[in-house]
């Protein structure tokens, strides 16, 4: 017997009172009372199980918003652009002046199967991330390869902002040389200031600094002409220049839902239509939803940093005791790098009190600090007997 029973049989049966019913059978008072009442109105309906589905919903959407969610899924989707929920959300409000939750929007995505199952993924409190606090603070550059038509494999060039992913360039070669990083990264100058400092792999239309008694390569010499702090990640190590690297997968997925070009000036107006719905009409996530022309004119833009703030580099070697001697401001400081790296060479790159510890054999860095000039040892920051490996930060 239900309990609902039990308590109507003893209040209208035994005659028991409610507070004595309700406190042996461990109910409220006001349950048992709405129990007597729907008992007297309806009888023995009184004790079939009733949905929770509330009566109203005054939040839900209807069915012409239900089907616009779904049009601009299959829109999106298939012009190659993001196409979640957040982001139809996004368009819902800014083009058609709905706001619907994402929430919401997942849930009739699921409903019409077109929400497509996500595997499980990373948790982002695991992530660490990186962005500039400025436009032109740090410039992110790389090339990637794209099919023609005709069956030659094309490469894509592109610089992009770190901190508002502003597409700068992008440009379409057979193939990519270093004339043409030059050639793109001044006209990217030229439309939009030189930037702080930019940020590479080490590819050699970018960098020779991993070949021994190497020049410097036409990138290398613009940039130390402007003042520009050059950057390289390590080798092998993409993640480092994560923006450009999940721009290009971006890129591919739109260029896959075009007819192939066949030719490079083809291809060449697809990425310039590219990057004009990607820099101002397409929400970016980690814009808090602006895009990416909006983020790139909202603050003021960084400038290569005057003559004594420039970069200089050295060579050196770590002492037994797991320390390299470092003079700033006048000052001699002992700069922790942990016994492990005794004896080896170093290379040491110093912008003011911002110091670069790097192997000069692979480019890897070794420890990244900015100089506590009231302190002659500068400690790692491992707990006493264990010593920090430093990797280089994601960008």
């Amino acid at each position: 017997m239900s309990k609902a029973r039990l308590v109507i049989t003893a209040v209208t049966i035994e005659k028991r009172p409610v507070s004595e019913v309700a406190r042996s059978y461990g109910v409220s008072r006001s349950w048992l009372y709405e129990l007597l009442a729907r008992y007297r109105l309806e009888g023995e309906a009184a004790f079939e199980p009733r949905s929770r589905r509330p009566a109203s919903s005054p939040s839900a959407i209807g069915a012409d918003a239900a089907e616009l969610i779904a049009r601009l899924r299959k829109e999106l989707d298939g012009q190659g652009l993001d196409a979640g929920p957040h982001t139809i959300a996004w368009h819902l409000q800014a083009h058609h002046g709905l706001k619907v939750s994402p929430a919401t929007v997942h849930r009739h995505l699921a409903r019409a199967g077109l929400a497509a199952p996500q595997p499980r993924k990373r948790p982002r409190s695991s992530w660490t991330r990186f962005a500039a606090e400025q436009p032109n603070e740090l410039r992110q550059s790389d090339f990637t390869h794209w099919p023609l038509a005709g069956g030659e494999t094309a490469e894509i060039l592109a610089w992009v902002d770190d901190h508002s992913r502003y597409i700068l360039s992008l440009t379409a070669h057979m193939p990519v040389t270093g004339q043409d990083v030059v050639e793109a990264f001044r006209a990217a100058c030229a439309a939009h200031g030189a930037p702080a400092a930019t940020l590479t792999d080490n590819g050699l239309v970018f960098t020779t600094r991993l070949l021994p008694s190497s020049p410097a390569n036409a990138l290398e010499k613009e940039l130390a002409r402007l003042g520009v702090t050059r950057k390289n990640g390590k080798p092998s190590h993409p993640q480092t220049q994560g923006k450009v690297e999940r721009l290009h997968q971006t890129l591919k997925r739109r260029l896959a839902r075009q007819p192939p070009a066949p030719d490079l000036p083809a291809l060449q107006g697809q990425l310039g239509q590219f990057a004009d719905e990607y820099n101002h009409r397409r929400p970016h996530r980690s814009l808090d939803r602006k895009t990416p022309a909006a983020a790139y004119a909202a603050r003021p833009k960084a400038a290569p940093a005057p003559d004594a703030a420039r970069p200089s580099t050295r060579t050196g070697q770590v002492g037994s005791n797991g320390t390299i001697t470092h003079s700033h401001d006048g000052r001699r400081h002992h700069i922790a790098l942990g016994r492990r790296h005794a004896g080896t060479a170093v290379l040491v790159i110093s912008a003011g009190p911002a110091i670069q510890i790097a192997d000069p054999a692979t480019g890897e860095i070794l420890r990244e600090l900015t100089i506590d000039p009231t302190r002659d040892y500068q400690p790692t920051g491992a707990p006493p007997g264990r010593t920090r490996k430093n990797p280089t930060p994601e960008m």
